[in-house]
């Protein structure tokens, strides 16, 4: 009965177009695809992806107290205003979901994403955060209660029987709230506040996700895959420059429509080669961007002709629904790299893996051994006087990390790469003081001059008077910046405080880390700085070498940021992978024309437009304009260019790497980086002092 399910539901996408292309493929899975995705879905069980059953149940049971909770507050607040008895007795509102929960691919303790509608009379600020939020504190189910009433979304966070919750408010320009609202109608928007279109999104999205999407299983079982993926390699966190789950949610509904048969093994595997050779900043989009609604409802979409500001963008990945934003704005130049290395990596082991009935899906999640990639480490402190402040300073400072990697490219002209850690670590010796992480290295490619050490100094005053400019910062609310190298990490950020063996020689990264040492010690002539060879004496390799000894047996910590390219398991951060001619039609039909009026998916653009910092012929990637205000144009093939049978490839071909066609429209002499980083001078800067700037 499956099977005859499964080709009933093969003909139907045949028949159906889903997105703004047509598919790559209409293939479907083979007997062998089968058994693959039955061997990774039991692989996802067994790494404890799924909720039991009896957590399913107390989920919705905390979804239906917490739906009394706010119609019983919505009562409440009628009667205050003074509104007439029908008034009160009709006076509703109403709980939605969203987020991983609303896509049924959360995991056992995960929080669920909720969004509270209510009245045009119930206020975000005397309502919700008042009222609601005073009804909540006396409740005994309900804990760890606090409000983020200036976040970008305001919402409330709190556990209410044990069950963690974000709620977010939207306030509908009506008086009554039916209890079978649809919030897909973009009619809910009129009149609306910027904050509510903001909350409102969310569940927009998800439900748009839903109707965009060939097959909703395979979409979850991916998707799920994908999110454990990104997780394991550190690149799941929109907030230090990532992504986070509603970006991941849209790039698999993209593979899914592209591939609208493929079974799940299929379309992880397809995932990493569509996004290895992905063009950005090329937009991944699900659906032609709505500009009717814009003209109607006023409210601002996604659109780089009228928008300058989303033309810096790295890594478009829009919203499906109406107000089409760029879901992922945060990402930059030096965390774009690191996923298309994780592309790279997750596209090789896929094709490993390809042709053998016993999948070898714990390579694919290894662990990224992120203390082990670089040489180089920022280790930024934050610590206050009690528990609490500890964490409303630590939700502020992670909030600013993202800007330190962009100063860093800012200062250094981007020859200074920086690889954030998502999380932050916790020293139990130390419960009120937390660390964050940064990796850094020199740039792919480029040679050090004179063996000198980036001086990153400025920059990193610079991050901390930004960071205690906080407004709710007390005197005990510190921050200390500085730089450790890696035989110097603290044991606390490894499991169990006990520092593993550097590169265990089993795993897929040690092993692609070491071919590619082997590789570029034979390739280049280049110098290289190296600690010692066979029976532990020193040789020298260079006049890079012969200063970095020096600097290490200074008593001043300074650091040359000497990384060859591909050493130590740091990402690959070439991006040289040149798109076949059915993944650039995908790409240029995307592309907006800066000159004519209208979107359409059968004009392509020619040109995109792009300002960029380096002029570094080593990186395909459009780097910020923040040193300098040179156009790049990058040429993208017209469509005409393509035969006419190109999007009928069922597979994605890899050519030969080609230098990307570059014409500058004003030529500019790059300033060679302020070299030396000293370290020392840090550790007397702190609060006070800055805060006097």
């Amino acid at each position: 009965m499956n099977k005859i399910q499964s080709m009933a539901s093969v003909q139907q996408n045949r028949q159906i177009r889903y997105g703004i292309t047509e598919p790559i493929s209409l293939g479907g899975p083979t007997e062998l695809d089968v058994i693959k995705t039955k061997a990774l879905e039991n692989y996802l069980q067994d790494a404890g992806l799924y909720e039991s059953n009896e957590e399913a149940l107390r989920r919705e049971e905390v979804l239906g107290r917490l739906d009394e909770i706010v119609k019983t507050w919505i009562k409440k607040i009628s009667r205050d205003k003074g509104l007439s008895d029908e008034t009160v007795e009709q006076a509703n509102a109403k709980i939605f979901t969203f987020g991983s929960y609303r896509l049924k691919v959360h995991g056992p303790g995960a929080d669920i994403d909720t969004l509270c509608v209510g009245p045009r009379y119930a206020t975000r600020g005397n309502g919700f955060f008042g009222e609601l939020h005073r009804m909540l504190s006396e409740l005994p189910e309900v804990t760890e209660l606090h409000s983020v009433p200036d976040a970008y979304v305001p919402l409330m966070g709190f556990k209410l029987n044990g069950v963690s919750i974000d709620l977010l408010y939207a306030k509908l320009p009506l008086w009554i709230i039916p209890e079978d609202l649809d919030l897909s109608d973009d009619s809910i928007l009129q009149n609306a506040d910027e904050q509510t279109v903001r909350s409102l999104n969310g569940c927009r999205v998800t439900d748009k996700i839903f109707r965009l999407v060939p097959n909703i299983q395979s979409f979850r079982t991916t998707l799920r895959c994908i999110r454990f993926w990104a997780k394991k390699r550190g690149v799941y966190s929109n907030v230090s420059g990532f992504l986070g789950g509603i970006n991941w949610a849209l790039l698999v509904a993209r593979i899914c429509q592209l591939y609208p048969n493929a079974s799940p093994n299929m379309l992880v595997s397809r995932f990493f080669r569509v996004y290895t050779q992905w063009r950005w900043p090329n937009p991944i989009l699900l659906c032609s961007i709505d500009e009717e609604g814009s003209s109607s409802l006023g409210l601002q979409v996604w659109d780089p002709r009228r928008n300058p500001k989303d033309l810096l963008h790295k890594m478009p990945i829009i919203t499906p629904a109406y107000p089409c934003m760029n879901s992922s704005y945060n990402v930059s130049a030096s965390t774009l790299r690191i996923m298309t290395g994780e592309f790279q990596r997750g596209k090789d082991i896929c094709a490993a893996m390809e042709g053998n009935e016993a999948d070898q899906w714990d390579t694919l999640f290894e662990p990224f051994g992120f203390f082990e990639a670089y040489k180089n480490y920022l280790q930024i402190n934050i610590s206050a006087s009690n528990v609490e402040d500890l964490k409303k300073w630590r939700g502020w400072v992670e909030s600013r990390f993202r800007q330190l990697t962009l100063v860093i490219e800012r200062h250094t002209c981007d020859m200074l790469q920086c690889h954030p850690h998502p999380h932050g670590f916790q020293d139990d010796s130390k419960p009120l003081q937390c660390s964050l992480f940064m990796g850094l290295q020199r740039k792919q490619g480029v040679t050090a001059v004179g063996g000198e050490p980036f001086d990153i100094r400025r920059t990193i005053e610079e991050f901390k008077q930004t960071v205690y400019g906080y407004t709710l910062w007390s005197p005990r609310m510190e921050i200390n910046v500085s730089h450790v190298m890696r035989r110097s990490i603290p044991s606390f950020v490894f499991p169990g405080g006990v520092r593993p063996l550097r590169n265990s020689k089993g795993t897929w990264d040690s092993k692609r880390s070491s071919e590619q040492r082997v590789s570029s010690t034979g390739s280049s002539s280049s110098t290289i700085t190296s600690c010692e060879s066979k029976g532990g004496k020193k040789r020298k390799l260079g006049d890079d070498e012969t200063f970095t000894d020096q600097l290490r047996n200074s008593k001043r910590v300074a650091v040359s940021v000497h990384v060859e390219n591909g050493e130590d398991g740091s990402p690959n951060s070439s991006v040289e992978s040149i798109c076949s001619a059915p993944m650039k039609e995908l790409c240029t039909k995307v592309e907006y024309d800066p000159i004519s009026k209208g979107v359409g998916e059968s004009h392509p653009v020619e040109k995109i437009a792009t300002p960029q910092a380096s002029l570094s012929q080593e990186s395909e990637e459009v780097e910020d304009n923040f040193g300098f205000r040179n156009q790049v144009v990058k040429q993208i093939p017209s469509k005409d260019a393509f035969s006419k049978g190109a999007v009928e490839v069922e597979e994605l071909e890899d050519v030969p790497t080609q230098q990307s066609v570059v014409t500058h429209k004003a030529s500019v002499q790059l300033q060679k980086p302020i070299i030396k980083l000293n370290f020392t001078s840090l550790s007397t800067i702190n609060a006070k002092n800055l805060r006097a700037y």
